[in-house]
């Protein structure tokens, strides 16, 4: 068995959540002793497919026609596209038919959470593919806390010992709350906010690029970082806020429980069966609720959650993710035409 890990533009998307979710893949394989390549023109047995674009979609038509298998990852849905970049909700239902095109060409689809399962079995003409979902997964002998490096990146951003840093992370994309992220910024003013990650701001729209732009003295954007660095902050934060408005999994949220950090997240259907408010994480709906939350959590008026979640990290080592996809990979072998 060898498989071709296969993603379309990997230098471009190397910053992004499915950047991530192809480097957990890579290491969930060499954890279970699987073989593969990134080389097209090597040998293989199956074509283990992240992306959805035309080089992926060809790639996939001649990988069927020598008889190979596919397992096609669906990271993506209709429901995480449409408030991305610009256009988004003009042509969101033109993503979705291309999606399925691509999706229906896979012997198998493997998707991060029961949530996008669900989704994507809703699908017109998916209906009867057969969906695993399997976690992107989390390398937790790799996210550990460490008090020596909190203190060095405090010292980095300028964090005094006695100010209260919340971390968000994310695409420079409405869909990621970064709106909602640089209002709360603006009305709590006693708190540190820091923002990692970062997309171009043409592709972005109206709305995000104004918050992105936004100078305020508690607000810092970070930019693109190392897994290094942001293993220090969430180490180093009182609190890990995530106000997406929709994900088919979310890796921070992961690397967040595994560094056992207070944790406030939208409350979201991905997150309802997922995360029990109050004793996992903190929930909320809109941005009144997340700025009494935030402050009545850094203020001790709620009690610390830290830790709690840390389970939710485990069920989803990369060791566990290795395992099921070696099955996954079996079971395609297996199949009879």
């Amino acid at each position: 068995m060898k498989i071709l890990l296969y993603a379309e533009g990997l230098k471009k998307i190397s910053k992004s959540g499915l950047g991530k979710a192809i480097q957990h893949q890579q290491e969930a394989l060499t954890f279970e002793n699987i073989p593969y390549t990134l080389d097209i023109h090597d040998d293989y047995d199956i074509l283990h497919v992240n992306t959805y674009f035309l080089k992926s979609y060809f790639l996939v038509k001649k990988a069927k026609k020598q008889g190979k298998k596919i397992v096609y990852h669906a990271h993506s849905t209709e429901e995480d596209y449409k408030d991305g970049f610009i256009l988004g909700h003009q042509t969101s239902k033109l993503f979705k038919w291309w999606l399925i095109h691509c999706y229906k060409m896979g012997d198998v689809l493997v998707t991060p959470t029961p949530y996008s399962k669900k989704i994507l079995s809703q699908y017109k003409g998916l209906e009867h593919k057969k969906i695993y979902d399997i976690s992107n997964g989390i390398n937790t002998d790799f996210w550990k806390k460490d008090a020596s490096r909190r203190e060095a990146f405090r010292k980095k951003y300028h964090f005094s010992k006695q100010d209260k840093v919340i971390v968000g992370i994310g695409l420079y994309i409405r869909r990621k709350g970064i709106v909602d992220f640089v209002e709360l910024a603006k009305r709590l003013p006693m708190y540190q906010f820091i923002w990692f990650g970062e997309s171009p701001l043409s592709l972005a729209t109206k709305d995000v690029r104004k918050a992105v732009q936004t100078k305020l003295s508690n607000l810092t954007f970070a930019g693109y970082v190392s897994k290094e660095e942001i293993r220090d902050a969430l180490d180093a934060c009182n609190l890990y806020f995530m106000p997406t408005l929709e994900e088919t999994e979310g890796i921070p949220v992961l690397e967040a429980c595994a560094m056992k950090c207070n944790i406030l997240i939208r409350d979201i259907p991905i997150f309802e069966e997922w995360f029990i408010e109050g004793k996992d994480v903190y929930k909320g709906k809109d941005i009144h609720t997340f700025q009494s939350k935030i402050k009545k959590i850094l203020e001790g008026d709620l009690p610390s959650l830290c830790g709690n979640a840390y389970s939710k990290a485990v069920e989803r080592d990369i060791k566990t993710v290795g395992k099921k996809l070696h099955e996954v990979y079996q079971d395609v072998l297996e199949k009879k035409e």
